[in-house]
């Protein structure tokens, strides 16, 4: 502790809300004027050892959950922020960085939440430009596409959200599980019951029998992940709140749906907590089956995680993560890795996400190029969910994990570094100009078709120069 105090404002005001006091209740309990509380926690004033004696004292509490954790975090988002483009031309040291964050605590989180909402504007922005060269109207109050903004200027990855999840998770092995968990610290127990009585649902929170109910179809995989969704929405789903708040979300559809979102995502961090995994992840070399079998989680969960991995300070390999159905409509879309899927329309057919329905459960690896010479890797499997039980429908479905070329060596998919021809694949065919490509079912934009009276092409147009 510094000789004169520390400056500890965010926290000491949370403490004072948690506990239900106003800046003069707390003021009288400290003996101090309700003005020197305001100024502790506007940071204009250090917390002293005496204070810190007193607040332990008067609210018996462990001084050390004052301790202010979350700054080296903080640290690494505003460097990170800062090495964006837009701020190319301003030259700022790591010192500068560090000053900020330490002197105007609140002027540098408005830096990341304005950040933030810039970079959701400039997805929107693309939205609506690719819509335009299409010809299609863009629906700005599409509630999936909204939070998908919302997800992908946060690059799929809440720290807050991961440290919470990782403290819930070692209290949950301390207690002995998930389901000892819910007994012990919400008295809830868990039931497992056939899918006709559960009537469509798979899992069900019954407060008045006291139990969390779940379809005895699920997997052990699913069922895990479900107990933690509760525990989510149980124990994180203040820290789930405010981040929807932060988001800004338009609709109520919008919000609705990241408030899910993150709820899965917390549930993901607790059956698969940050540090642990990330560990773990290097020393497997990225093997998605392997992850799963030691984290008890599905092919499609385990995926789902490697893209989340982007800690400041602590990253892994960002990657693109897509599941689609037979039919090709995409389920699911997480962006970590800056591939440039098509937002609207179909996508290219000669990706193996579309092709691996032909070879149930096996992984197939594919090099991507794109038109510009940018190059991808991927990793495409089938995954299935539902039956369970005779008669109970399963659904089949597709997922990829995509990350530049450059990142390939560090996967066990990729040996030895070496690579094969990689596949010519457009964004979508209206925004690809590869004039020989025999899979094309749309013209691009801005190429004139030539008539085939003389001449048939082995692709299906054939254009003018």
């Amino acid at each position: 502790m510094e000789k004169h105090g520390v400056y500890l404002g965010p926290r000491l005001r949370r403490l004072r809300k948690d506990l239900g006091l106003t800046q003069a209740m707390m003021a009288s309990d400290l003996e101090v004027s309700p003005s020197y509380v305001a100024l502790m926690e506007g940071n204009q004033r250090p917390v002293t050892a005496e204070i810190l004696l007193r607040l332990a004292k008067t609210y018996r509490i462990d001084v050390s959950a004052l301790a202010d954790d979350s700054m080296p975090e903080l640290l690494e988002r505003l460097r990170s922020t800062i090495t964006d483009p837009i701020f190319a031309d301003i030259e700022m040291s790591p010192l500068e960085v560090g000053d900020v964050l330490s002197s105007f605590p609140g002027f540098a989180e408005a830096l990341l939440r304005l950040y933030a909402a810039y970079k959701e504007e400039q997805l929107a922005l693309a939205d609506q430009m690719q819509a335009a060269m299409r010809g299609e109207a863009f629906e700005s109050g599409d509630p999936v596409a909204e939070v998908r903004r919302f997800l992908s200027a946060r690059r799929n990855c809440f720290p807050g959200l991961d440290a919470a999840a990782e403290k819930l998770a070692a209290v949950i092995a301390e207690t002995g599980g998930l389901s000892a968990h819910l007994l012990r610290r919400h008295n809830l127990r868990v039931r497992r019951l056939p899918p006709d009585v559960m009537s469509g649902s798979v899992r069900r929170l019954d407060r008045h029998r006291h139990e969390v109910l779940l379809d005895d179809c699920l997997d052990s995989a699913s069922q895990n992940f479900q107990l933690a969704q509760q525990l989510a929405y149980l124990e994180l789903d203040d820290e789930i709140a405010a981040l929807v708040q932060e988001g800004n979300l338009p609709t109520e559809g919008a919000r609705r749906l990241a408030h899910r979102a993150l709820a899965g995502y917390a549930a993901g961090a607790i059956v698969m907590p940050y540090k642990q995994f990330a560990k773990s992840v290097e020393v497997r070399r990225y093997d998605v089956e392997a992850l799963a079998r030691q984290f008890g989680t599905s092919f499609e969960q385990t995926a789902h995680r490697l893209t989340t991995l982007q800690k400041p300070g602590q990253e892994r390999v960002p990657f693109f993560f897509i599941r689609v159905d037979p039919a090709g409509n995409v389920s699911k879309r997480l962006d970590s890795a800056n591939f440039p899927f098509a937002r609207h329309g179909g996508g290219c057919p000669r990706w193996s996400v579309h092709q691996v329905f032909l070879t149930p459960r096996k992984v197939v690896t594919q090099w991507l190029e794109l038109p510009d010479g940018q190059r991808f890797f991927s990793i495409a499997r089938t995954v299935s969910s539902g039956g369970g039980a005779f008669g109970v429908p399963n659904v089949n479905r597709a997922v990829a994990l995509v990350c530049e070329a450059s990142h390939a060596d560090r996967l066990i998919y990729c040996q030895n570094g070496q690579t094969v021809a990689p596949t010519p694949i457009g964004i979508t065919c209206r925004l690809c100009q590869r004039e020989s490509c025999t899979s094309r079912s749309e013209p691009p934009i801005g190429r004139q078709i030539l008539p085939d009276h003389y001449r048939r092409p082995d692709a299906p147009f054939g254009f003018s120069d």
